[in-house]
């Protein structure tokens, strides 16, 4: 059976916050299949050891610029570098993000502000320019990254869920907005996943997960960018709007014992 309709080949693909973890893989997973990535983040340095190792090894381009997604400057920057090098912008993902863990009473409001102008409004940010840009083109696709936390609030972690939260709701709102000019907009939101910062915290490293296993509650990078090139190709043409929730075994009350 084909299986052309899952493919990436030939596009051109934003992918922020993709200096390490689900960006970075992402963007690894994008260019094998034949994609033009732009890896971006703040730490010019580390977009652009990612972008040589892509260049060494896979089989797109890819190509890094700099950029702190609160600055709309910055941001605009971005997708001029990405049109005038690579010809316009077929997928963008928004990935982007950042938290800290606190009490809802001890987040200052400069804590508050930063955690949300990362998360969402970088989101905001970047999908309406990648917006423009997509509408005077071919259309497009773009694939937000949220959080279980935005669909099932984290304690100590209210400033993060609550920008995911409106990430989620962004995602469904802007989708029917965009729908017109032919721009897709879906979201993901993972729960655990293995990545440097979730080893650092949890100990728990990629080397000790088998993807084969089913029962478990933290996932692979591999797997997330398996859902984001999904929802970035024709395979999910009449996906619009909706969050895919992946977070391993669901979390449920079980029958008590009568």
């Amino acid at each position: 059976m084909p299986t052309d309709q899952f493919g990436v080949d030939g596009k051109t693909v934003v992918i922020t916050g993709s200096s390490q973890g689900i960006g970075r893989v992402t963007a690894e997973r994008f260019a094998r299949d034949g994609a033009d990535v732009v890896v971006s983040s703040r730490d010019q340095e580390a977009i652009d050891a990612v972008a040589e190792g892509i260049n060494e090894q896979q089989g797109g381009d890819a190509i890094a610029v700099e950029c702190d997604v609160r600055d709309r400057d910055a941001v605009e920057a971005l997708f001029e570098a990405t049109d005038q090098r690579l010809g316009g912008v077929d997928v963008l993902v928004n990935n982007a993000g950042a938290s800290f863990m606190a009490g809802f009473d001890d987040i200052s409001e400069n804590g508050w502000k930063t955690i949300v102008d990362i998360n969402l409004h970088g989101t905001y940010h970047c999908s309406q320019v990648a917006g423009g840009y997509m509408a005077e083109g071919d259309g497009g696709a773009i694939v937000n990254l949220a959080s279980v936390a935005g669909i099932d609030g984290a304690p100590y972690m209210s400033h993060y869920a609550a920008a995911k939260a409106g990430v989620v709701n962004l995602t469904s709102t802007l989708a029917f907005e965009y729908a017109d000019e032919d721009v897709r907009v879906n979201c993901v939101a993972p729960g655990y996943v293995a990545t440097p910062g979730v080893e650092t915290q949890m100990g728990v490293s990629a080397e000790e997960i088998d993807r084969e296993t089913v029962e478990r509650r933290i996932g692979l990078e591999e797997e997330i960018a398996d859902l984001v090139q999904f929802l970035a190709s024709p395979a999910s043409s009449y996906v619009v709007g909706e969050t895919i929730v992946a977070r391993g075994v669901p979390d449920i009350m079980e029958t008590p014992e009568v």
